[in-house]
This record gives C-alpha cells, sequence and structure tokens, in this order.
C-alpha cells in the first residue's frame, strides 16, 4: 500500500519510537471485513450570551489566521485583529445603544461613537479610556480583555471549530443523542447545541477510557491533556480527561517536545505513545502529543479533551503519522480515508459520522460523487473551484481554489469575491468591515462548483446569525471576506460543509464530494 508520506515524516517518526523505552504493550490490531471504520462526531456551539457581531468578529478574525497558515503567507498581526473586533464592537454598539439607550443613558451621538472617534479606535486600552465603554460593553455582553496572543478571543472566550474549543460539558441537558445508524462500524453522532464544532470519542490508555475529541481537517496532530497540564493563565485545564503514567499503564512518555498554535489557541508538551482504540481499531502503542500546557481557548469551558488533525502528516508539528494513516499502514483499513457527514441540528437527523478507511455509502447520493484532486502543496484538502454561481448566475469568478476546513466555521473569500457574490444575494449589504448581512429569510442559492457538479449552500447557513429577533430582519453572512492569502484561494469552513458529504484519501492525494440524502 502506497501513502504520500514524506521521508521527513517516516524519519522523524521512527525517532520518535526510539526515543521511548523498549517496552511493548500488546494491543493486537482488530480489523474489520468493511474496510473501514466510523466514529460519531458531537457538535459543540460557543457560549450563549456573546452578542453575535462580537460572534462573527471572532469568526472573521479565526478565519484570517487560519487562512493565512494554510496558504503560507504572513498572517495578520495580533494589533490588526484586535483593532478589527474594536470596530465590531463600536459599530454595533451605535445601534445597540440608539435603541436601548437613548433615556437618561450614554448619548450615542458623543466623540465615543462618531465615525471619526471611531477610526481611532485601535485597541482595548483605547475603548476602555472613552467615557461609557463600561456601558457599552456590558450592553454586548463582552468583557475587554484583550492581550496580545489571544486578541481574537479579547472581548469574550467564545470558541471557534475546530481550532481549540467548545463551550458545555458534552453530559449537559442540550446534548442530543443520534440514532443507532444502519451502515456497518458506524456510531451514531450526538449533538451538542447548534453547529459549531464536531466531536468524537476514542478510547486510550490501559485500562482503555473514553476521551472526547474534535476532529480538524485543516491541521495533522492528535494530542490530549497530560495529566500534569497547567493553564498558560495559572491553575489546572479545566474539567476534562487527562493522560499520563497514573490513568494508564501503557503509557510512555519520551524527552521530546512539541508546540501547536492554531488559528485560535496552543498546546505544548510531549511526545508520548499509548494505546487508541478508534471504533473498535487498536493502534498499539500509537506515538502523538500529551499537552501539559494549554492556552485558555483549551481550558476554559469547553467540552473536548483532545484534538485529532485529519491533514496529511506532512503538516504535523509531531512529526508523526496521524491516526488514519497508522491504521492504513497497519492495515486495519483499506486507504487512508477520512469521511464526513455533518449534520444540522435543526433537520433533527442525528446522524453526523465520520468514517475511516472509505465512504458511507448511506449518507450521500452516488450519483452526485464527484472526485478531484487535492491542489495543495503543503498538506492541506484543497480543490479547484471552477465556478460560483447565484441562483443559477455566475458570478464570474475563474480559476478559484477551495481549501475545505472542518475547523473553520465560515466561509472566508477575498473581498472582490464576496463582494461579486453579495451583489447577486436580494437584500444583502456591506458592513464595511469585511462582513455582510442577508435577509434572514434568504432563499438564495450560492453553490460552488467541484469536478463537474455544483453543491448549493443551505440557506439557513447563509444566514449566518440573526440580528434581532424579527425573524424577516438582517442576519450575519456565512459568507465573509479574508485579506490575507492567496487572491484566488477561498476557504470553506462548515457553512458549506453542512450541506455536502465530504471525504479526502492520503493514499490518491484526492478530494470527494457528493450531495447528501
Amino acid at each position: 500500500m502506497q501513502f504520500r508520506i514524506s521521508c521527513t515524516v517516516l524519519l522523524a517518526s521512527l525517532a520518535a519510537l526510539l526515543s521511548f523505552s523498549d517496552i511493548v504493550v500488546d494491543a493486537a490490531p482488530v480489523k474489520r471485513n468493511a474496510g473501514m471504520v466510523s466514529l460519531p462526531l458531537k457538535r459543540v456551539e460557543a457560549r450563549s450570551g456573546v452578542h453575535p457581531q462580537v460572534m462573527y468578529q471572532q469568526h472573521i478574525n479565526r478565519g484570517h489566521r487560519r487562512f493565512a497558515r494554510m496558504a503560507g503567507f504572513p498572517e495578520p498581526s495580533a494589533s490588526e485583529l484586535e483593532s478589527n473586533l474594536v470596530r465590531r464592537i463600536v459599530s454595533a454598539g451605535e445601534a445597540e445603544l440608539a435603541k436601548r439607550y437613548n433615556r437618561g443613558g450614554i448619548n450615542p451621538n458623543s466623540k465615543r461613537f462618531d465615525r471619526a472617534g471611531l477610526e481611532k479606535l485601535s485597541s482595548f486600552k483605547d475603548l476602555e479610556e472613552v467615557e461609557g465603554a463600561d456601558t457599552l460593553i456590558a450592553a454586548l455582553n463582552v468583557t475587554a480583555d484583550a492581550d496580545e496572543d489571544n486578541v481574537n478571543n479579547a472581548a469574550v472566550n467564545a470558541p471557534p471549530i475546530g481550532d481549540g474549543s467548545g463551550a458545555t460539558d458534552p453530559n449537559a441537558p442540550n446534548l442530543t443523542v443520534a440514532k443507532k445508524p444502519s451502515a456497518p462500524n458506524s456510531l451514531g453522532l450526538d449533538i451538542e447545541a447548534n453547529d459549531v464544532g464536531y466531536l468524537a470519542t476514542v478510547q486510550i490508555g490501559s485500562p482503555p477510557r473514553d476521551f472526547s475529541i474534535l476532529m480538524d481537517s485543516g491541521s495533522a496532530d492528535l494530542w490530549v491533556g497530560a495529566e500534569d497540564c497547567q493553564s498558560e493563565e495559572g491553575g489546572g485545564c479545566g474539567n476534562h480527561q487527562f493522560l499520563g503514567p497514573e490513568s494508564s499503564t501503557s503509557f510512555e512518555v519520551s524527552n521530546t517536545d512539541f508546540q501547536i498554535t492554531y488559528g485560535t489557541g496552543a498546546v505544548s508538551g510531549k511526545i508520548v505513545r499509548d494505546n487508541i482504540n478508534v471504533a473498535g481499531l487498536k493502534l498499539n502503542a500509537h506515538v502523538f502529543g500529551a499537552a501539559s500546557v494549554e492556552s485558555r481557548e483549551f481550558t476554559g469551558g469547553v467540552s473536548f479533551d483532545g484534538l485529532m488533525g485529519l491533514a496529511q502528516s506532512t503538516l504535523s508539528n509531531q512529526n508523526v503519522l496521524t491516526p488514519v494513516e497508522a491504521l492504513a499502514q497497519d492495515g486495519l483499513i483499506r486507504d487512508a480515508i477520512t469521511s464526513y457527514k455533518i449534520s444540522r441540528l435543526e433537520d433533527g437527523k442525528n446522524d453526523g459520522v465520520i468514517t475511516f478507511g472509505g465512504l458511507d455509502t448511506s449518507k450521500f447520493d452516488a450519483k452526485t460523487l464527484v472526485t478531484v484532486n487535492n491542489v495543495n502543496q503543503l498538506g492541506f484538502w484543497e480543490a479547484d473551484m471552477p465556478e460560483i454561481s447565484v441562483d443559477g448566475k455566475n458570478a464570474g469568478l475563474q480559476g478559484r481554489t477551495a481549501i475545505l476546513d472542518t475547523g473553520t466555521t465560515l466561509v472566508i473569500a477575498p473581498r472582490d469575491d464576496a463582494e461579486a457574490v453579495h451583489a447577486l444575494v436580494p437584500g444583502s449589504k456591506s458592513d464595511g468591515q469585511g462582513g455582510f448581512t442577508v435577509p434572514c429569510n434568504t432563499k438564495a442559492q450560492i453553490a460552488l462548483q467541484f469536478g463537474n457538479r455544483r453543491f448549493t449552500i443551505d440557506p439557513r447557513d447563509l444566514a449566518f446569525a440573526p440580528l434581532s429577533d424579527d425573524p424577516a430582519g438582517d442576519c450575519l453572512s456565512g459568507i465573509s471576506s479574508g485579506q490575507v492569502g492567496d487572491a484566488n484561494a477561498w476557504l470553506v469552513g462548515d457553512v458549506f460543509l453542512k450541506s455536502a458529504y465530504f471525504s479526502h484519501d492520503v493514499t490518491k492525494n484526492s478530494i470527494s464530494l457528493a450531495k447528501l440524502v
């Protein structure tokens, strides 16, 4: 079996293995006749009570940083991202205060809110020094605690998808239990809150214990929290499952350090090895990371215990094979394929699933399946996107590509592209800050083409977040503009992926998409 895994990764993997002791703990592989295995995913939602404009800018900022890393371009600076969030808060505050606080409250026509003053606001320090800031911040349900390492979470610790975040305990009452799947080697998807992050449960250690793991197609490392985990802000790493010698007799730690920085958040620790069970498939002494230091995005009220990156291992900061590559190398699955059916809570199907080793044909219309080459040279999943249309009308954007990423919430498009698309959406407007609004009841059919097939974004996902309780009012658009990266590349996240079956194959370096059933 041939894999697209570099000699560097293979040699680094061997070196990591040699850095451990000679202890071998038996975890006999279990082969399945279907040649693939599926895991349940659990959705995670950001905390409630966050103003939609603030949440929107946080997602835009995360997308910009993530996009820059994927495209190999310089990231936007910390001050730039902080300025974007401050401007968003001020912009939202103008409308909020005009509506709620005119009587005996802050004067929305004061210097604090005029456009000239807005242009001068570039940091939370500036914001805090302006008269009325406390009331504004309270009105928007945010706090101004910005710092250089976490600027896009400065207003509130509202977590991103896939970059390390979440919101609630998986045992919370808002967990929606999945129906029993009909496909072989499949586990149902449990849904937590609304559609923001996607989790699967794997077993790690001896004796095996359940770890809730966030699945991310835009990174390539597996890690869980270590027993000695500390938050970078001090204290422990939250109410999570942790791994180490006290809980697992098969746990081994090396002297090799690792560090990973995501679009939001970072972790660091030691390379370890231990037994991993992926829906009955046992990886004996798999090499991965145990995080001894986690940033606030991973410690503050999140519901997962670690993260599994499923891009190609050429991206691995740990220089080891991803679990799906290791499963294929050991012959436990036919090919290093990962497939996703990301469900939508509103549909009531509760059938989201991640499948290793193949495609779950019960989830998509086989007649609509298209397979295209991966055009990314770094190890992300990127496909040519020859056409973008709105209600069947070509937006005139040729030569575009799309990085398909389960770890991004929005669709991030180059500024001119985002404007061209929204110009074809009736009732849409630019907010002047890289975002757009669309009518909450929009029926616009925005379609992205891959191969010879168009895949339409569900209008419910295009209307990303309402700005009021009026169902006929405006919603923030699920497509925003990005000002970093390749001028022709889009970062396509879950706003699109909830409407398509998505699969990627390391062995063939290809991407497949199909329409859901």
